[in-house]
């Protein structure tokens, strides 16, 4: 059901550009049925909105070489398949020498097909003027109609971030009670960068915003979001450095073939509360009584264990709860 929800805009977006250029050609009177007018919304408009008016402009250069091209080549030479053969291989230079990073512009090739295959007097001209309409619109009113919802996208990363910190830390409690070493691999690393990439792709989203004022409810709800995603970043940092020393502890006890180390095994129930406290902080909630368990926890395996070598080990939990008491004391 939410799915859908989220794909009501995109498509009711569709429908208005599609529909509002449909009907300023007829009432313009290019065609009785100008379905190059619509075919812009369904060919450019894509997830990131903003990218509408640059796909607009390369559609319409593509539109405009086609047309070129089809009607050079049906001045000279008739309908046969020389003439084909011709327009297929201009079509195709044209295509490749208007691409870029995202391919040819197919729009080249399609343009001076429609042409060839409509070979009636005045259709390119018609074709040009209904594609610019097209075109002009889904460039002015794409990015304008049901903008993405910043506050949303980032919330959901966001919460899908905490889910899977919370399990990747469970997974690796259950690792060291166990006395077994914590896998480290590129979906690790992928993890802990996610933070960072969701501020970032905030930021650019707000950025393409600018034209779009946002209400005041949802500045409110982003100016709240805001912390939670700076803490997010913080302890990945801290967290990432604490699995990295927990997955060199366990390669130095392997290679010296000793029993599971206890400092790491005595981490179990610390690694755990600050999860929890983690968790409830990325969620919104107070994690006061989480922290303050946390902490007490680490007092006690830094007791229990208090080498040069256990410091190391527990300092990226340390670092994880100085972020969480800052990231309390900024609340409001």
């Amino acid at each position: 059901m939410s799915a859908l929800r989220g794909s009501l805009g995109p498509a009711a977006r569709l429908v208005v550009c599609a529909v509002v250029p449909w009907g300023l050609c007829v009432w313009l009177g290019t065609s009785a049925a100008p379905v190059p007018a619509a075919l812009p919304a369904v060919l450019i408009l894509r997830e990131d909105v903003f990218a509408a008016p640059r796909l607009a402009l390369e559609r319409m250069a593509g539109v405009v070489v086609g047309v070129l091209i089809a009607v050079a080549v049906l001045h000279r030479l008739p309908l046969s398949t020389v003439s084909f053969l011709l327009v297929m291989v201009c079509g195709c230079a044209g295509a490749y020498l208007l691409g870029g990073a995202a391919g040819p512009n197919q729009q080249v090739l399609i343009s001076a097909l429609m042409i060839y295959a409509t070979a009636t007097p005045g259709y390119p001209l018609a074709r040009l003027e209904e594609s610019a309409v097209g075109v002009a619109v889904v460039a002015l009113l794409g990015p304008l109609l049901w903008p993405p919802d910043p506050y949303r996208t980032a919330r959901a990363g966001l919460d899908a971030y905490r889910t899977e910190v919370a399990a990747r830390l469970g997974a690796i409690a259950d690792r060291a009670a166990a006395g077994q070493p914590v896998p480290a691999g590129p979906e690790a690393a992928r993890l802990w960068r996610r933070p960072q990439a969701l501020a970032a792709a905030l930021d650019g989203t707000l950025a393409r915003l600018r034209s779009v004022p946002l209400k005041r409810a949802d500045r409110a709800r982003l100016a709240g979001l805001r912390p939670r995603l700076g803490l997010a970043a913080r302890t990945a940092l801290t967290l990432q450095f604490f699995t990295g020393e927990l997955t060199d502890r366990a390669r130095s006890a392997d290679a010296t073939a000793t029993a599971p180390d206890p400092a790491v095994r005595a981490l179990e129930p610390l690694l755990r509360a600050t999860s929890r406290a983690l968790d409830e902080a990325l969620r919104g909630a107070d994690c006061t009584a989480e922290l303050t368990r946390a902490r007490a926890l680490d007092a006690a395996h830094r007791a229990a264990f208090p080498t040069r070598h256990d410091a190391v080990l527990r300092a990226g939990l340390h670092l994880t709860h100085e972020a969480l008491a800052d990231h309390l004391a900024a609340a409001p």
